[in-house]
């Protein structure tokens, strides 16, 4: 007499693969209301450190306020672009989330801030020559020279926001 023999079969692993979960939408990332506004924002401040330096007749003779110049004229530019980039990206309630935007707005964020810092720096650097060290003030134009370096600094400062949310969300993937 033979006997049917019954031989266990394990079941396969039961693997449940979670759904991505999307990081939340911070106020400030690109595309957000917070985000634009920190863009416009990095631009008044850098028109404003541009205007005023352009204003004084003799910034050209100075090496760091001419850095100065390029970096903030930068800056301004770079803002524009991507404010406008978050205009359309509201307009059309889409988030930047491509790996490749978010790196291009994380490494020209880096870029303009570091740029927009060190002709800050440089310029506080001079003034305070020009100002405190030197005494001549009254032949030079201080108070415009510490304005505009001010404004730089204003941006620099509503920069930084904008590439730590950018490098955030792109280290988070």
């Amino acid at each position: 007499m033979s006997r049917p023999a019954v031989h266990p079969v394990d079941a396969p692993p039961m693997t449940f693969e979670a759904p991505r979960v999307r990081m939340k939408d911070v106020h400030g990332m690109p595309g957000t209301i917070g985000g634009l506004f920190l863009r416009l924002c990095q631009f008044v401040f850098a028109v404003v450190s541009l205007c005023v330096m352009t204003t004084t007749s003799d910034f050209p003779s100075v090496t760091a306020f001419r850095y100065l110049v390029a970096a903030v004229g930068l800056q301004s530019f770079w803002s524009l672009s991507l404010a406008l980039a978050d205009i359309y990206a509201l307009s059309v309630r889409r988030r930047f989330r491509h790996v490749g935007v978010v790196s291009l707005f994380a490494i020209g964020d880096g870029v303009t801030s570091t740029l927009t810092f060190a002709a800050a720096c440089a310029s506080a650097g001079i003034t305070v020559l020009i100002g405190n060290d030197m005494d001549k003030c009254n032949v030079n134009h201080c108070t415009k020279f510490m304005s505009a370096t001010a404004m730089a600094f204003l941006s620099w400062f509503a920069t930084s926001p904008s590439f730590i949310l950018n490098f955030w969300s792109l280290a988070s993937r």
